[in-house]
């Protein structure tokens, strides 16, 4: 990288956070934009701008780790030498009885496309991803790496049904306007 690239001991040193799951969304969309002006692949030509472009794509992926709670859950544990291993599976057969409901609720829901139910399922895995958080960092904070590891493991899940329910909402909205257009 140039002189220009910038320098990072970690992704939250990059966004000048510390290092803590709780994060200021607010701070960091500011430093994110403060970043990307920075370091914009417009700035210079030629091979200046391919570091600068290789530099962008870094603060990119970074934003995009801190800014997810499964993502930034993983992340911290690296940063502690603590690596989920994902050999293990989920262990809480309650959990995963709990999932599999939620993904068989979703499936119903975009099937027939209700997206009022898409959306209540929605606000129910928030409050869950929420509540997975809030155990994750409790854990991170005691070192309790266990109790960490197995809620990131749950936060993972929850963010990429969540995921799934965005696609589906948006599917149902796709379908509703191109419903609209035969009108």
């Amino acid at each position: 990288m140039s002189d220009n690239a910038p320098t990072f001991a970690n992704f939250f040193a990059l966004f000048e956070l510390p290092i803590a799951f709780d994060v200021d969304p607010r701070k960091l969309s500011e430093r994110l934009r403060q970043l990307q002006t920075q370091y914009h692949p417009d700035k210079l030509s030629g091979n200046e701008n391919a570091s600068l472009q290789q530099n962008s794509a870094v603060i990119n992926h970074a934003f995009d780790i801190i800014s997810n709670p499964d993502s930034r859950a993983n992340y911290l544990l690296e940063l502690s030498g603590q690596e989920l291993n994902t050999d293990h599976s989920i262990a809480d057969l309650d959990f995963l009885d709990d999932a599999m409901e939620m993904r068989m609720d979703l499936d119903n829901a975009e099937s027939s496309s209700d997206l009022a139910a898409i959306s209540q399922l929605k606000s129910d895995v928030d409050q869950r991803i929420s509540a997975h958080s809030q155990r994750f960092n409790q854990a991170y904070i005691d070192q309790n790496w266990s109790v960490a590891k197995d809620a990131t493991q749950k936060l993972k899940f929850l963010v990429k049904l969540k995921k799934d329910m965005d696609t589906a909402i948006d599917n149902s909205q796709q379908q509703a306007d191109d419903d609209d257009l035969y009108l």
